[in-house]
């Protein structure tokens, strides 16, 4: 199995801001592993705007550099890589040194089986700021609500998947961090195969841009691409909550007083109509979902490719 894997062609996407301390030591790992493995392959870094030498330190390890003029958002970046990967597998991973690319051959083998295989830091040696983990944890529960699915880690960086597959989330993926997240759930919630592979998770080299306050933006991005697939999951409890609330205050104002109060008639009436916009929110999506199958979106990107005539 893992031999027919490493005959696949691989194109490593790497995103890129602001990492020249870790970068060079990262595509050198990366290129070890598919030299190692005997897997042909591509290296691809997207530098997104940085002001340091990242791209240059990127261009010198050897990968093919891609420069976005200005910072315009991890998400942004891999677009612009996947949309520049010559291979029909991607893998992508992180450029701070925190994934270990060590794991990607297997993940690769594990494809044969998935659509994406997401490298779920639930290894033996994970090193992630304790900060972070109450909001992940209530996130990762909130996820598993939405796409009734059992999701180890919802927004990991190091992923194999097929570049196919991926394309067709374009339009609705994010430019910014959240683009993890938003695959992850997409993909659940439209019944493809993911699979997860645990992997270890090292400390970061250099200073993490993400902060713990966008935890409550992952949670309205969570909410959100559950309304684009699954909005019944989202207006469901609303209509409990209204409708429960409705029974019981009718029945007390009939026991109590013999008739129906305006509190409890606008409760019933509410039950209603969001159970209505639910249902019509969920016959487009599954509507929508059926057109958009098999239909791969390309993404035109203002980016200048490395060549050997850029300083180094």
């Amino acid at each position: 199995m893992m031999k027919q894997a490493m005959e696949q062609a691989l194109s490593v996407v790497i995103p890129a801001y602001s990492e020249e301390g870790a970068i060079a030591r990262v595509v050198a790992e990366v290129r070890g592993m598919l030299d190692s493995h005997g897997i042909r392959g591509e290296i691809v870094v997207v530098d997104d705007g940085s002001k340091d030498r990242t791209a240059q330190a990127a261009f010198s390890a050897g990968a093919r550099v891609i420069r976005h003029r200005s910072n315009r958002g991890y998400g942004a970046a891999l677009k612009t890589g996947i949309s520049a990967a010559r291979h029909d597998v991607v893998a992508i991973i992180d450029a701070d040194g925190t994934y270990p690319a060590s794991a990607i051959p297997a993940m690769l083998a594990e494809l044969k089986n998935a659509d994406m295989v997401v490298g779920a830091r639930i290894g033996k040696n994970v090193k992630i700021p304790l900060v972070r983990r109450p909001a992940k944890w209530a996130l990762k529960h909130l996820a598993n609500y939405v796409t009734a699915s059992s999701i180890p880690d919802l927004n990991s960086g190091l992923r194999v998947f097929r570049r196919n597959v991926v394309l067709q989330y374009f339009p609705i993926l994010p430019e910014q961090f959240s683009w993890t997240t938003t695959i992850t759930l997409a993909m659940h919630c439209d019944k493809y195969a993911v699979r997860y592979y645990p992997v270890d998770y090292r400390p970061r080299v250099g200073r993490s841009k993400i902060v713990p306050w966008d935890a409550m933006s992952f949670a309205v991005l969570i909410l959100r691409t559950a309304m684009l697939f699954r909005p019944l999951r989202v207006f469901l409890p609303l209509v409990a909550i209204c409708g429960l609330y409705g029974v019981a205050k009718t029945a007390l104002d009939l026991y109590r007083d013999g008739f129906v109060s305006p509190s409890a008639s606008v409760a019933l009436m509410s039950a209603l109509l969001i159970l209505m916009i639910g249902t019509l929110g969920d016959a487009i999506a599954t509507r929508l979902g059926h057109l958009n199958t098999g239909l791969v979106v390309g993404v035109q990107t203002h980016e200048e490719e490395m060549t050997e005539e850029v300083e180094r």
